[in-house]
């Protein structure tokens, strides 16, 4: 090796050693570093650690290191923080069990081959340690990431199975993870650890950056935690120890929060168990976890396919299909004029199929079907024929229905404005039946209007069907504003707080894009209204709220509108809804101009 910058004070140092210009003596210096690194005791170890850390961050695919030594280098560096806890506690060491750990979970993320690799270097060892909770649970987070991606390998999945405890500590772990990371660190802002602060903030921020990064890391540790259970859940001999009621309920409150709402988290767990019979039977028999599968389903976010995978496989399997569909097909009625949603490019006609199938399969006693849900079957189907039936009649005969449809809505307008609103939603029920199914922007419209209806008349679940409607018939799918709006209030007064946020927030970026002057945001300013039911909502759903109320962080009398001492918040939502509804009311004079002439708005509604 050459001879070192006089420079440097550490001898071999791994910096120096990268900038050696001969390939060949390159390699053979990294070669050595990592294999004295574990067995050394300098200080400044965590230098070279870091700088790793960040290369695999980079360049994971890169197989230099790889075949160098790096993942022997670090499994011996966890373990010597575990097991000599005096040079743990040296200098800044106590960092390099989490850098190490990172490392092997960078490396593994992308390459089946490298994950093979680690393998042999024994590394899942260490990294179960770390799972358990040997350091903190800073470390449990970059070692459950590891884990989970070598277990996303049918090569290295064994492995990490033949540690029977890895599922079961995964489990305990998504189900603890706010509560451990809210007690252990975000209470208690003058007594966190100094190497904790650091890596959340890079040294850059200081307590309030440290608790939002704290909320993140939060759902990061449950949603890696998830991922990893996920894995176990596409073998059938792990379900009955995954599928256990009580973690069950528990899955779809967890969803990864704002700050990770890229993770399909607790619903992506749900639908692996549902692609088997023994694990819809399980979810079958939990009607809170059917219930918020509905209320996913309806939803306007990325991971709407996967609640509706579920219910349809509930509904398919003659195992499961007595206990659910009372339950489920509602959801999936009101889901029916949907098109193209993930991978299903007609979901509208498939679930049409499936509900038919449902009632032929229940044979003339039907007894598995309630009346009323076998109505609410039976006029979707009809609505179907309908349109197809529309297919041939005449353009004349269309049109006289469309002016008929026109008329009625009219007449529930002008009920509308003079308070009449019972009268008014029954008017726009009768102008839907009127309305032809293909005339699909008119029928946004009569939906939209009716769920206001039944805003003002305290029916939040027909407002939430309504609404629902309208924006599966919207085009872009889920984009209208005044549905998102209806629905965000109709969840808040069932107390569904993560759902109305959701869509609050929608449509605020709606309105960011809306070029209709009612809709428009005003000097860029977010309506007081919806400012003040996203804050609500933002506090209700907050990732730590459950643990707050248990260490007694915030006061929990009451719900969620206590975080900001504003009890009036109700009477200001009704407020604004009569407010919204007329301003519907006055904007249907150009929808009723542009219908009657055949003519087509530009879309303001743009994905965001």
């Amino acid at each position: 090796m050459d001879k070192l910058p006089s420079d440097c004070p550490y001898p071999g140092c791994f910096f120096c050693v990268m900038k050696e210009a001969n390939p060949s003596k390159r390699r053979a210096s990294v070669l050595k570093f990592f294999r004295e690194l574990p067995s050394q005791d300098d200080d400044g170890q965590v230098l070279p650690i870091s700088g790793l850390w960040n290369t695999a961050m980079a360049h994971p695919n890169d197989p230099e290191f790889i075949n160098l030594g790096i993942f022997e280098c670090m499994a011996a560096l966890i373990w010597k923080g575990l097991k000599n806890r005096r040079w743990l506690s040296h200098d800044q060491n106590i960092y390099i069990p989490y850098y190490a750990a990172h490392v092997i979970g960078s490396y593994t993320m992308n390459m089946e081959e490298f994950a093979e690799r680690a393998v042999r270097a024994g590394v899942i060892p260490p990294l179960v340690e770390l799972l358990r909770g040997r350091l903190t649970w800073v470390e449990q987070r970059v070692a459950v990431r590891a884990l989970g991606h070598l277990a996303t390998y049918p090569s290295t999945f064994p492995a990490v199975a033949d540690h029977g405890e890895v599922l079961e500590l995964a489990i305990q772990l998504a189900s603890s993870s706010l509560e451990i990371v809210y007690s252990h660190f975000y209470q208690f802002v003058d007594r966190r650890l100094g190497y904790h602060c650091d890596l959340l903030t890079r040294g850059m921020g200081g307590a309030e950056m440290e608790s939002r990064k704290a909320e993140e890391w939060a759902s990061q540790l449950q949603c890696w935690s998830l991922q990893l259970i996920n894995c176990f859940a596409f073998k059938p001999e792990f379900l009955h120890d995954i599928c256990k009621p009580e973690f069950l309920a528990k899955l779809p409150g967890m969803w990864g929060g704002l700050v990770n709402e890229n993770s399909p988290a607790g619903v992506g767990l749900l639908r692996t168990i549902c692609q088997s019979k023994l694990g819809r039977g399980h979810v079958a028999s939990i009607s809170s976890v059917l219930e918020a599968l509905c209320n996913i389903a309806r939803s306007s976010d990325d991971w709407q396919y996967m609640a509706v995978d579920c219910l349809l496989w509930l509904v398919q399997d003659p195992s499961t299909h007595h206990k659910v569909i009372d339950k489920i097909a509602p959801t999936l009625i009101d889901l029916a004029d949907i098109s193209t949603l993930g991978d299903y490019k007609k979901l509208g006609d498939t679930i049409v199929t499936v509900l038919q199938e449902c009632m032929q399969q229940t044979g003339n006693s039907r007894n598995s079907i309630s009346s009323h849900t076998k109505e609410e079957i039976d006029e979707l189907l009809n609505f179907k024929q309908k349109l197809k039936s529309e297919k041939n009649m005449p353009k004349e005969d269309l049109h006289i229905k469309q002016a008929a449809a026109l008329v009625v809505k009219l007449e529930g307008n002008s009920l509308f404005s003079s308070g009449n609103i019972e009268g008014a939603a029954a008017k726009y029920s009768e102008a839907l039946a009127l309305c032809p199914m293909k005339s699909k922007k008119e029928r946004v419209v009569l939906h939209s209007n009716r769920a206001q209806c039944y805003l003002l008349l305290q029916q939040p679940l027909a407002a939430i069907s309504d609404a629902t409607r309208a924006l599966c018939l919207h085009s872009p799918l889920n984009r209208h504003a005044k549905s998102l709006w209806r629905r965000a209030q109709a969840y808040d007064m069932l107390g569904l707080a993560k759902e109305s946020l959701l869509d609050a927030i929608l449509f605020i970026n709606e309105c960011s894009q809306s070029s209709d002057p009612d809709l428009s945001l005003r000097q860029n300013k977010v309506p007081d209204y919806a400012e003040r039911l996203v804050k609500k909502q933002m506090r209700a759903a907050w990732l730590f709220r459950e643990s707050s109320l248990k260490h007694g962080g915030i006061h929990c009398e009451g719900d969620a509108s206590d975080a900001f001492g504003q009890e009036a918040d109700d009477s200001e939502w009704e407020t604004v809804s009569e407010s919204d509804g007329e301003d519907d009311e006055r904007r249907e004079a150009d929808d009723e101009t542009e219908w009657k002439s055949g003519g087509h708005r530009g879309d303001a509604y743009e994905k965001s």
